[in-house]
């Protein structure tokens, strides 16, 4: 699949009626308050956007809008952002316009608005899918909420997102599991996954310093987010992102948790690591066997320092092994074959 050209903007904090215990949007976006672009400037970043160059197999533009709550926003001020793409969506230069919101500041009239205005994407804040967790997170919003928006944006001709995180306040992994099964179960278009870190000038912050929370490790995060994604991968779910977005001051916001700029691709390499592993172990012996993996993998499986080869070399199951890495093949999957 071509991944599509997105074009963000982020509104950090903007439109939200809550702050959640984890949430410091500055830092993430590694934008601060009232930095957003005016409108007049908007078309402008657009088009300087379209104009560079890039390669003749995109797929899609998409104009974003990222952090805060879209739909919360004043609806006059709805409208002027999402006027502001209209000239590029008539000229057909952007296909759709993507944002996110709170799953309960959705209803069928304000899906219905976002469509005529050229919304193609909703992603929905969900977090967490137990009561009990997003009540000791401050999010304001219930389970059943969630539930109710993926169904209103799927009703009205969306496609539907949802973010989901690692490590919240209250949270445990069998508890976590069991909410991203059902979140896969509702089959949305796409999910992103995030570890929870400390961020200065959180509300976790000072729970943090009182000892009143204690963040996953980075290899537990890692597990545990692999764990996640391999629940989706098995509903047919695609997870579009794991891991917080690197920016220029990002770490010098974090307090403490399982922050790494390569957290995602830790956790592809870990998740086939293992389906690599079960496949080795589960092959009729023979005198050569031969390993397929998609030739964008090769990074993926190898991991830093070759430690996966490694780790397969140790425990005896790549004496015999040719690997082979296939530009045709889908990412994520794998083949053992007599050779």
């Amino acid at each position: 699949m071509t991944r599509p050209l997105v074009i963000p903007f982020f509104i950090a904090h903007q439109g939200c009626p809550h702050r959640c215990v984890f949430c410091n949007q500055h830092a993430i976006t590694g934008q601060s308050a009232g930095s957003f672009p005016d409108v007049a400037r908007l078309g402008q970043e657009i088009a300087a956007s379209l104009a560079r160059p890039r390669r003749a197999e995109r797929g899609r533009v998409q104009v974003a809008f990222y952090g805060g709550s879209f739909t919360c926003l004043p609806a006059a001020r709805q409208r002027e952002l999402l006027g502001a793409v209209r000239p590029f969506l008539a000229e057909g230069v952007v296909d759709e316009i993507r944002l996110s919101t709170r799953p309960d500041y959705i209803n069928v009239g304000i899906v219905d608005f976002l469509k005529r205005h050229g919304v193609g994407t909703v992603e929905l804040g969900i977090q967490s899918m137990s009561d009990q967790v997003l009540r000791a997170g401050g999010r304001g919003h219930t389970v059943e909420d969630s539930e109710r928006a993926i169904e209103c944006v799927r009703g009205g001709g969306l496609k539907v997102g949802v973010q989901l995180m690692v490590g919240l306040p209250g949270d445990r992994p069998g508890l976590l599991f069991k909410g991203a099964a059902k979140l896969a179960a509702m089959r949305p278009d796409l999910v992103r996954i995030y570890p929870t870190v400390v961020l200065r000038g959180s509300g976790l912050e000072r729970r943090y310093r009182a000892g009143e929370y204690r963040p996953m490790s980075l290899a537990r995060a890692v597990a545990v987010s692999g764990r996640v994604k391999e629940i989706f991968d098995g509903g047919g779910v695609r997870v579009v992102r794991i891991g917080l977005q690197a920016t220029d001051t990002i770490q010098d916001d974090i307090v403490a948790g399982p922050y790494h700029p390569a957290f995602g691709e830790m956790v592809l390499s870990r998740n086939l690591y293992r389906k690599v592993r079960s496949a080795l172990a589960a092959a009729k012996e023979s005198a050569r066997l031969e390993l397929r993996v998609a030739a964008a993998d090769q990074s993926v499986l190898r991991g830093p320092g070759n430690v996966n080869l490694k780790r397969l070399a140790a425990k005896g199951l790549f004496d015999n092994v040719d690997l082979i890495f296939e530009d045709d093949r889908r990412r994520g999957t794998v083949a053992v074959a007599a050779g």
